[in-house]
């Protein structure tokens, strides 16, 4: 299992190494978005943590011995692939206020 949380700490998943989703916690704040960008964004959440969950397997199996051939053709992703595919989905996911307004 891993966890993935969005950069406003409102929105989080815990998933399978396969990105099923375990748990997913979003603040009220959150409910008022568009309802196909909330799920958007918590796909990208799961992505997230399943690729993280595998980075952690393949350190695992590293650790138990398992040479680098091997590890290739599991198809875990490498520390560095997981932190590239992060930064390519902040940038395309990030988002800009709807409005500069604030509830009261």
């Amino acid at each position: 299992m891993a966890t993935a949380t969005s950069r406003s700490g409102s929105i989080s998943v815990v998933t399978t190494e396969q990105g099923l989703p375990i748990s997913i916690t979003v603040e009220p704040g959150e409910l008022r978005r568009d309802p196909g960008a909330l799920a958007g964004e918590i796909l990208r959440l799961c992505k997230q943590a399943a690729n993280r969950a595998g980075m952690e397997r393949r350190a695992e199996l590293e650790a138990a011995g398992l040479s680098a051939d091997v590890l290739a053709l599991t198809g875990l992703p490498k520390p560095e692939d997981v932190a590239e595919q992060e930064l390519l989905e902040e940038q395309e996911y990030e988002q800009e206020p709807q409005s500069w307004l604030r509830p009261v």
